[in-house]
Formats: structure tokens, sequence, C-alpha cells
């Protein structure tokens, strides 16, 4: 008897980890710059309850296509909230939550704060992503930072609330490994859906 393969789960993960890349590509290629804009806007205006709650804001400095998360944290600084950003040492490192404005580029070529920056525990987090179920399982970029640093912040009372575009919301459930780390919720500019 052989033992069963994990490859369908592993196949279904990179096809739908594709299929939200493609769905994000089209949508944002079909935005004009204003629209983008004020789609980016709506977002925010979606997420000011949980901002206004928050005082240590874990954000990102966006892909090309990734929404920006950039107009809700201005906004929540405006309001004395602390911001924080993903910041790497190297490539083999987690990401710790810096304070800070993100000034240079680290070693997966993104943007984050200088590492000599504080570290601080974000009670709530905007995290980014390829694609989300009506589950709250993510697909991040494959690499697992998310689910490694930030392991601990649900222990600590922290909110992780996936950001994207509503084409990223998937029908399809996306296989969970053990690993995975589930989200409190999925913010677009349509509107907040809470999953726990």
């Amino acid at each position: 008897m052989s033992a069963p393969s994990h490859a369908p789960v592993l196949a279904d993960k990179i096809a739908l980890r594709r299929l939200g890349r493609e769905r994000r590509q089209a949508f944002v290629e079909g935005l004009a710059p204003e629209e983008r804009g004020r789609l980016e806007h709506r977002l925010a205006d979606v997420l000011d309850p949980l901002l206004a709650k928050s005082r240590v804001l874990g954000g990102y400095a966006p892909l090309p296509t990734e929404i920006s998360p950039l107009p809700a944290l201005e906004r929540a600084a405006a309001r004395g909230t602390v911001l924080a950003f993903p910041a790497f040492s190297d490539h083999q490192s987690a990401f710790r939550s810096l304070a800070g404005e993100p000034v240079e580029t680290g070693p997966w070529a993104v943007l984050q704060p200088a590492l000599d920056a504080p570290h601080v525990n974000p009670d709530l987090v905007l995290v980014p992503l390829i694609a989300v179920d009506r589950k709250g399982t993510r697909l991040g970029q494959g690499k697992g930072h998310y689910d490694r640093a930030a392991a601990e912040l649900p222990t600590q009372g922290a909110l992780l609330i996936g950001l994207g575009w509503s084409v990223q919301m998937l029908d399809e459930e996306i296989p969970a490994d053990a690993w995975d780390l589930p989200l409190d919720g999925f913010a677009s500019p349509q509107g907040l859906e809470m999953f726990r």
C-alpha cells in the first residue's frame, strides 16, 4: 500500500494562487489611476471603525497590484496611532514589526523601516494577500512570512485583517495547512467581512 500523496493539495494551492494573481492583475489593469485612488480611500472608510480602536497598527508597503493601505495608515497616524511595518534583516529571518516609516529597501525588495527602529506588537494588522476564501484562509506569496511572524499576535489580542480588491475573495475553498494563520476578517472597498 502506498503512502497518500499530498500533491493534489499543493497543486490546488498553486492553481488558486495563479487564479488570484490573474484576477488581481486584470482588475488593476482595468482601473484608471483616479478610480484606483478613490477605491483605496474607500477602503480607509471601511476600515475606520477598526482604525479608531487601534493603538499600534501593522501595515505594509504595497506591491504594484496590491491594494494600498496607505490612506488608512495616514488616517490612523493623524489620530496618533503608532504605525509599524514588516522588516527583514535577511532572506532567512522572520520579519519583525518595527515602528516608523518604510524608508529602506529590505532583502525582498520591499520598503521597510530601518532595522534599528523600535520593535512593537500591533493590535491590528493589515495583511496583504493574493486570495482569501470565505472561511478566512489566506493565500500569500507562498513564503509563509506572515504565518511565521504573526503567529503569536492573535494570542496577544491582535486582529488580523486581510486587505484586497473584492475580486480576491474566492468562492473556492483554499486548502489550509496546519501552519496557515487564519484571518479574522477581509476588507475591500466594498466592505468588511469578519470570519471570527
